[in-house]
């Protein structure tokens, strides 16, 4: 394919877009990115419409460019590439291309208002991943080709979507190609590289990422390009100075060109010596001369755009240089004569280049001015405080308290489109105008608040600084201690989010306020792994929570705490269910103490759900969990709480034996997981969940890659997992053959359990599985264990834990009783939820009666319950005894 216009020395990227293009465009519709990196002027933006006009009759193509001066503008980026495709439909079809997304992407692409205070921006993101699909299967049937230019310059929130859409592409009709300034990307968040996401290779050898670097122009090239411009006469020494003038820049040599051409200068030896006068003029200081000449008034228009930044209005420039609508025109023409600016209205630089030369040149103090001017002009326009913060945040410093509000009111609307990072900017700025004394403790505060989705330090230390500073009192004073337990929590700090929440409870008056911090002090110091006195906290919490009957939320929320502590500790589990139903409003987590309620947190319903999985009422917490996957998804939260919410349905089909269900659901979660971050406590839940769903399934060597994958083994985190780490590990050791490493696994485990008074067998399985391992090297104590286990599972009363316990007391049994036992086992676990498990059973007492009809019926059970390695097993055992019949 021709060129449509010259780019010299360009065929191995035009290629390379080419062969991209074709496997977009070809049979298979490979996806992929191509990124295109070099210094200023190097010719990418050129490049990228050459690939444009490549691309016209082939695909529907979204183009967008970042600019220096609005990297701070959420969701900038994104906007140029979706607005103009969805200013084609109405306003209900837009709506409707949304779907369910709406009032969770719309906000971030100014067509809605937010619907609360803070999104979580991984679901926003999601949400600009439907909508793009559904834009490009509405827009045409052809496939999508995304151009951004100046990606160095994107704003953070598109870059995060973009790294997060380009690790999809290679499952979408989607070719992205992406150019940037090296160095400029490279000292840009990691996190928000574009193409860390994308894959290795894509569908039919097409390489999902490829990389091409371009390269000055040669010597050769470069008269090439002067001939062209000023005629076949030009003579090879003045070629090969403007090669020497501009470094083969194909930016600069266009530039001297055209100005050899304004001074009508002769192409030959003799003209040589005056390029360097003319190409200092196309850059730096010497553009910044050639603007003044132009005039005063042409070189403050051009300011003011400049402080503009990108779809420069011709009103608001001159709104900003203080001059008329009649001036502003005829410093706009001026300015395109010069080769400064383009377009009409809006108006844009000719170059980055030339955009950063003139904006760097304004003094500081003027700069500072127009960037004020431009705030309060946006402000009257009434496009809000979120449109001007960019603006505000260029203003120096000076005690200027409506700046410190408006910049406050910035972050809530930031927030509450999901940019928190753009509501931190904001805040920290406010910080340092500074506010009043009495508004600094509440302006930590709310810069807390606007980390918490997103880094668990920062909140921490926000959080600390505004409880320590005064002025934080009352409802505001408490939250912010809890928001700093919870933060603690997520950030492996559980002992010290217990101490900062009895610390602030010792000062607290008796009231809802105190109770809320009585509440999550039993929680965080339940939920760690380990503890200096679990009886003694169990005890309290009981004196606290058994007598009341859940008439607020502070007493359900201690309701909740102590059914989950009573779980663990084994208590009876009908005595169990009953603090459950009275933590709960009519089987459901009452108002304010939902999935999606910020005053109490997710982790409350959570353990509710749990505590019903763990005594046999898996109805409630399925239900219980699937509405948790709703709220967060209706909400937005496709991080951290969506990958917990299917972890805990992985759970219940775990539990319920569905095995290869609840494989599908941890490998979701974890899959969410990963795109929030790494080593977060869902990681550890859903790995081991997961793990041990692999070992049911007798996928032995798959739950060591899994384990190792995600260091799933010592050290341990500081909070809890689900269910009991050390315990699933050690089943893990035990498959592997790895006897001795199982046995101090299981001991250790038992070690920290036992004096918490944590016996619950079916969350920590650690005694019935040692039991096992010690079966033929010390069946005396293996005999012990056993015989405690079952004393345990009878007092907690579930049919899973005294079938399990049965079943593994059978093992020192003799012959006779061992089949009894084993028809007991059979007996309560055929009326529990737990089919593999009956399963299990099943067959252990089919081998022992040496009846091959009950072995027959495990291998079905355990076939229906996904468990292969059983089922396997199971086949072996009834072709064993048929052919010693």
């Amino acid at each position: 394919m021709k060129p449509s216009r010259p780019l010299y020395e360009r065929d191995h990227e035009l290629d390379a877009a080419a062969k991209a293009l074709d496997a977009l465009c070809g049979g298979q519709a490979s996806g992929g990115l191509l990124v295109f990196s070099g210094e200023a002027g190097i010719g990418k933006t050129a490049l990228l419409g050459e690939i444009r006009a490549m691309a016209a009759d082939r695909c529907t193509v979204w183009s967008a460019r970042g600019g220096e001066t609005v990297t701070s503008v959420p969701f900038h980026v994104v906007r140029q590439l979706l607005q103009p495709a969805l200013d084609r439909f109405p306003a209900d079809e837009t709506r409707a291309l949304f779907g369910d997304w709406f009032e969770i992407a719309a906000p971030a692409l100014g067509l809605a208002d937010p619907v609360g205070p803070q999104l979580d921006p991984q679901g926003v993101r999601d949400g600009l991943d439907y909508l793009v699909s559904r834009l490009a299967s509405r827009l045409s049937h052809r496939p999508l080709l995304l151009i951004v230019d100046d990606a160095h310059w994107a704003d953070g929130e598109s870059l995060a979507w973009l790294a997060g859409f380009t690790a999809r592409l290679s499952e979408l009709p989607v070719l992205v190609v992406q150019a940037h300034r090296p160095q400029e990307f490279a000292d840009r968040d990691a996190d928000w590289a574009i193409d860390r996401g994308a894959g290795s290779a894509g569908v039919a050898g097409h390489p999902a990422l490829i990389r091409v670097a371009l390269r000055a122009l040669t010597p050769e090239a470069t008269a090439e390009l002067v001939r062209a411009g000023l005629g076949d006469h030009a003579d090879d020494p003045f070629c090969r100075e403007v090669w020497a003038v501009t470094g083969g820049n194909p930016y600069e040599a266009v530039e001297l060109v055209a100005k050899a051409q304004d001074r009508e200068l002769a192409p030959v030896e003799e003209s040589a010596g005056l390029l360097r006068e003319l190409g200092a003029s196309a850059r730096g200081s010497g553009l910044v001369a050639r603007l003044e000449r132009l005039g005063t008034n042409a070189n403050r228009f051009a300011w003011a755009a400049a402080v503009l930044g990108t779809e420069i209005s011709q009103e608001l420039a001159a709104t900003l240089a203080g001059m008329s609508s009649a001036e502003a025109a005829d410093c706009t023409a001026r300015l395109r004569d010069a080769r400064i600016v383009s377009g009409f209205d809006p108006l844009e630089f000719v170059h980055p280049l030339i955009a950063s030369a003139v904006y760097r040149s304004i003094p500081p103090a003027t700069r500072t001015a127009m960037h004020g001017r431009a705030a309060w002009a946006i402000t009257q326009a009434g496009l809000g405080a979120a449109a001007a913060s960019r603006h505000l945040l260029e203003v120096h410093p000076d005690d200027d308290q409506e700046l410190v509000a408006q910049l406050r009111d910035a972050a809530r609307q930031h927030l509450a489109v999901g940019a928190p990072e753009a509501a931190r900017r904001c805040l920290e700025r406010a910080l340092d105008e500074p506010p009043r004394p009495r508004d600094r403790a509440a302006l930590l505060y709310e810069l807390g608040c606007a980390t918490l989705l997103s880094s668990p330090a920062t909140t921490v230390q926000h959080l600390r600084a505004a409880l320590d500073t005064p002025g934080l009192d009352g409802a505001l004073r408490i939250d912010a201690t809890f928001r700093l337990a919870s933060a603690l929590s997520h950030n492996n700090q559980l002992k010290d989010a217990a101490l900062s929440l009895a610390a602030e409870a010792s000062r607290t008056a008796p009231g809802p306020g105190l109770m809320r911090l009585q509440a999550a002090h039993f929680l965080w110091e339940g939920m760690q792994a380990t503890e200096d006195d679990g009886p003694s906290r169990s005890a309290r919490l009981a004196r606290n929570a058994d007598h009341l009957k859940g008439r607020d939320n502070a007493e359900r929320a201690l309701l909740t705490l102590r059914a989950f502590d009573a779980m663990l500790r084994g208590e009876n589990a009908q005595q169990v269910v009953d603090f459950c139903e009275r933590a709960l409003d009519d089987g459901r987590p009452a108002r304010g103490l939902g999935w999606t309620d910020s005053e109490w947190g997710f982790e409350l319903p959570a353990m509710v759900g749990i505590t019903y999985a763990f005594t046999d009422q898996l109805d409630r917490a399925e239900a219980l969990f699937g509405e948790a996957v709703r709220a967060f998804e209706i909400s937005g939260w496709s991080g951290a709480h969506l990958a917990f919410a299917h972890t805990l349905l992985g759970l219940v089909h775990r539990r319920r034996g569905r095995l290869a269900e609840a494989e599908g659901f941890l490998r979701e979660g974890l899959r969410l997981a990963d795109r929030a971050g790494s080593g977060l406590p869902v990681h550890w839940d859903a790995t081991c969940l997961l793990v041990d769903t692999l070992l049911a399934r007798g996928r032995t060597a798959e739950a060591r890659q899994v384990a190792d994958r995600y260091d799933f083994g010592p050290p341990y985190p500081s909070a809890m997992v689900l269910p009991d780490a050390p315990c699933v590990r050690g089943r893990l050791l035990l498959a592997e053959g790895r006897t001795e490493e199982a046995v101090a696994e299981l001991e250790s485990a038992g070690a920290a359990l036992e004096p918490r008074g944590r016996f619950n067998g079916v969350w920590a399985p650690w005694a019935g599985d040692l039991a096992r391992a010690l079966a033929d090297t010390d069946p005396v104590r293996g005999a012990q264990l056993a015989t405690r286990a079952r004393v345990h599972a009878e007092r907690f009363g579930t049919d899973t834990a005294i079938g399990e316990a049965l079943r593994c007391l059978a093992l020192f049994a003799p012959e006779e009783e061992a089949v009894h036992l084993l028809s007991e086992s059979v007996r309560h676990l055929e009326i529990s939820s737990s089919a593999y498990e009956h399963a299990l059973a099943r067959f252990e007492y089919g081998v022992a009666k040496r009846s091959p009809r009950e072995i027959a019926r495990a291998r079905k059970l355990a076939t229906a319950c996904g468990a292969e390695g059983l089922a396997t097993r199971a086949q072996q055992a009834c072709a064993s005894i048929r052919s010693a019949e």
